[in-house]
């Protein structure tokens, strides 16, 4: 499955939403592995606050990215159980901590924006643009830039 169609309008990207701390995020379909419950997690010692710890699924080591912490946002006080978006990078595979996941959307390619400069910091340099839906800011994850100091914790 490709993340980019031809279409009569042009260029149109696929992507997974997903919701973190009420803000919509797009995962590029591409990118998406798998979607899934984490259960078993094992906290790993020294880790950063952001590796929320690892699992086995479906025979695979998965280190699992606690997406709140990544943003600086606060533990979710709902109470429902969190959500994990699988990805992998250079071979390794990574879950993505979530609160909810949505839909796949398809959207047209030019109707993505780089981001806005009044884009909180925090998401601003995980973000790869956004696209403005009805009412709502879809923040494009760059999943090369979420991950990329995953190995650097690893090792600290």
């Amino acid at each position: 499955m490709t993340s980019k169609d031809q279409t009569s309008e042009g260029t149109v990207a696929e992507y997974v939403t997903a919701v973190i701390g009420g803000q919509l995020f797009g995962l590029p379909i591409s990118r998406v592995q798998d979607v899934f419950m984490p259960e078993r997690l094992t906290r790993v010692p020294l880790a950063s606050s952001e590796i929320a710890g690892v699992l086995n699924l479906r025979g695979r080591i998965v280190t699992v990215v606690n997406m709140r912490a990544r943003l600086g946002l606060p533990k979710a006080d709902d109470g429902q159980p969190p959500m994990a978006v699988g990805v992998d990078l250079r071979g390794e595979s990574y879950g993505l901590l979530i609160d909810q996941i949505g839909e796949v959307l398809r959207l047209p390619e030019d109707s993505r924006e780089e981001n806005p400069v009044n884009l909180d910091p925090r998401m601003a340099k995980l973000a790869g643009g956004v696209h403005r839906l009805d009412g709502q800011l879809m923040v494009v994850l760059d999943v090369d830039r979420v991950l990329e100091i995953v190995p650097d914790m690893m090792a600290a």
